[in-house]
């Protein structure tokens, strides 16, 4: 029995002694990472930078403009009539006073030849009626009469002929016509649209903006305009007209701005983008819009400074943003010119990690006025 409790108690005791040196094996284990770990550093992050620089930016405000012809109109008949010919073909450019279609006029001519007899005996009758006056043969009022009818068949000429002049439609100035809507021998009725037409050697763009902006709009400020169907081509002119009311519903101004049409590509109704330049520019402190983190809380960048023993090291800045402008974007205040930031990596970061800073691989300057190949 004791022999037996001898070897319990020796057991115990072996166990104690096996779970003591694993414990001290394992506390040096822990130890020894818990020392690695407190003299681990972690290894630089790439990123690529580039300097916050001062730049002269031009004042200008944007907007969504419409174009418009300098002159339009819808050339459409006075009077009833019969197409009798169409002297002009769809698209085609006229000359002010060039004839574009003539009406039938047959049944206006002979009632002209008709008035025309009538003025003729009119005027037979006058002299005699002016003879027989002057010897006492016939009154005043028999004279006075013959006057009358005198002027009466006149009058009648002329409106004979301002009828036969009206079945000849002419362009009132020169310009592009559209597309025909009449066809020969077609009954008009007065009103009826016959064809388009506008002048495009030069165009109106007209666009509204904000009541804010009126101090800073005068005519003759230069304005900038693109349209989607020309991306590569800007188009330049000045204000021509600031309308002298404000709209009350949306309370912006209506302007219009007059630009050469070169080789009339642009055309009324089409859509354009303007900018309406100002004569000052401002002095910016500008940055790559890449080198932003955007968040609820505030908007920051990091600034690459110099550590101890030359290491570099980002710091989270603060910053308030302004205009932005192509790949870049103004900065009102949390930068000096000349700090460096990061433009491509900010994401990885945090406040005083370790950089290292490869531009080699970085993407095409960042610029106000990008204008990208378009593939």
């Amino acid at each position: 029995m004791k022999k037996r409790a001898k070897m319990i108690a020796a057991s115990l005791i072996a166990v104690v002694v096996v779970v003591g040196a694993i414990g001290a094996v394992k506390a040096a284990q822990i130890g020894a990472m818990i020392e690695a770990g407190s003299s681990f550093v972690p290894p630089p992050i790439g990123v690529s930078t580039a300097e916050a620089e001062s730049s002269e930016w031009e004042s200008s405000s944007s907007a969504i403009g419409t174009a418009v012809a300098t002159q339009e109109v819808m050339i459409a008949s006075e009077v009833p009539g019969t197409v009798r010919s169409l002297r002009f073909d769809s698209g085609e450019e006229v000359r002010r006073g060039q004839v574009l279609v003539t009406l039938d006029s047959s049944t206006e001519r002979a009632q002209l030849a008709s008035a025309q007899a009538e003025a003729q005996l009119a005027a037979i009758n006058l002299r005699r009626m002016e003879e027989l006056v002057g010897r006492g043969a016939v009154s005043q009022s028999d004279l006075d009469t013959a006057r009358a009818r005198k002027a009466q068949a006149d009058a009648s000429i002329a409106g004979l002929r301002a009828t036969i002049a009206k079945k000849t439609l002419r362009a009132p100035f020169a310009g592009r016509l559209g597309i025909r809507e009449v066809d020969l021998g077609e009954v008009l009725q007065p009103g009826t649209p016959i064809v388009s037409l506008q002048s495009l050697s030069e165009i109106y763009v007209e666009f509204q903006v904000p009541e804010q902006t009126l101090s800073q709009l005068q005519v003759g400020l230069a304005v900038r305009a693109t349209s989607d169907a020309f991306p590569d081509e800007v188009l330049t002119g000045t204000i021509h007209t600031i309308d002298s009311r404000v709209d009350e519903a949306t309370r912006n101004i209506r302007v219009r701005a007059l630009v050469p049409n070169e080789g009339e590509r642009i055309r009324p109704g089409m859509f354009l983008e303007v900018d309406v330049v100002q004569p000052q520019v401002r002095q910016v402190l500008a940055v790559p819009n890449t080198s932003v983190l955007y968040a609820p809380y505030g908007d920051s960048v990091y600034v690459v400074d110099e550590g101890e023993g030359g290491t570099l090291q980002a710091r989270q800045v603060f910053v308030r943003l302004g205009e932005r402008r192509g790949d870049l974007v103004a900065v009102e205040s949390g930068l000096e010119a000349g700090q460096t930031v990061v433009t491509t990596g900010a994401f990885k970061l945090q406040n005083g990690a370790a950089v290292t800073v490869n531009n080699e691989v970085t993407p095409p300057d960042a610029v106000a006025d990008p204008n990208p190949e378009n593939r």
